[in-house]
């Protein structure tokens, strides 16, 4: 991993702590575009459906007139591990930005992935 994908991680984890309070957002998602922006998102959790932090995530980088994102992670709230995008966030994911790199695996040793290689043949 490189220094900024675990930068990403701490931006992931700062989201986390300081805006999933409750149990209607449980989960935080940075994501860093080639040139170092990094856009952020929290899921949204209701009984009547919700939103993955991802898709949050995706839609606060287009209103922001990025389109190029690089990499990705979502961790959960207190302090919970590293947390691997959905079926149909992946499937969102590879379809928008084929070349993301996603962080997953446990906090002390994450890794890198590409988007497609967590796609289901």
């Amino acid at each position: 991993m490189r220094d900024t994908d675990r930068a990403l991680v701490q931006a992931a984890s700062a989201v986390a702590k300081l805006r999933c309070r409750s149990a209607a957002h449980t989960l935080a998602t940075a994501a860093r575009t080639a040139e170092g922006r990094v856009v952020s998102g929290v899921n949204v959790v209701h009984d009547s459906g919700g939103a993955c932090a991802e898709v949050i995530a995706v839609g606060t980088a287009a209103t922001q007139g990025v389109h190029d994102l690089e990499t990705i992670v979502t961790v959960g709230d207190r302090g919970r591990s590293l947390v691997t995008p959905c079926g149909p966030c992946r499937r969102l994911l590879a379809e928008l930005f084929p070349e993301l790199r996603v962080i997953v695996g446990p906090v002390d040793d994450p890794r890198v992935v590409p988007v497609t290689g967590l796609l289901e043949p």
